[in-house]
């Protein structure tokens, strides 16, 4: 799909996911069939996807950890895509430093980061080190509430 500036606007509007395609159509000057044809192709194309977020400092029991994992090979992205599927990732970026992925992780009670290391990343072969970050406070920082 070609991201044109109307596309751009349009993402940048759904930034509250609530916001009326109306009153996007008329930020924008253009119809509210266009904005619905044209995020409705966004989302069939996999280059939008319309999401509740959740603040997990709200949620009690839960706390967002990042994880750095350093692998021992270099399959980066068939790694990645395997990890995304642990219970309570939320996100998993291929990165250049020390580590080959950075991991955004969700935990509530009951399924915290001793579980996540011994009943699910101990499966995920070829992990050379990790190393854990504990979010005490984030800013800006929704995710999508996936447990």
């Amino acid at each position: 799909m070609k991201m044109d500036p109307i596309n751009i606007d349009i993402i940048k509007h759904l930034k509250d996911g609530r916001k009326p395609y109306k009153k996007i159509a008329d930020d924008l000057s253009i119809t509210e069939n266009t904005v619905r044809s044209r995020v409705n192709k966004l989302v069939e194309e996999g280059v939008l996807a319309i999401t509740g977020m959740v603040d997990a400092e709200a949620l009690p029991g839960h706390r967002v950890v990042m994880v750095g994992v350093k692998l021992a090979s270099m399959d980066l992205v068939k790694k990645g895509e395997e990890i995304s599927k642990l219970r309570g990732v939320v996100s998993v970026a291929v990165v250049t430093g020390r580590f080959d992925l950075i991991l955004v992780v969700l935990f509530k009670e009951g399924f915290g980061l001793l579980e996540f290391y011994t009943e699910d990343m101990v499966r995920v072969a070829d992990v050379r080190s990790v190393e854990t970050f504990v979010v005490y406070k984030g800013y800006n920082q929704k995710v999508p509430y996936i447990l």
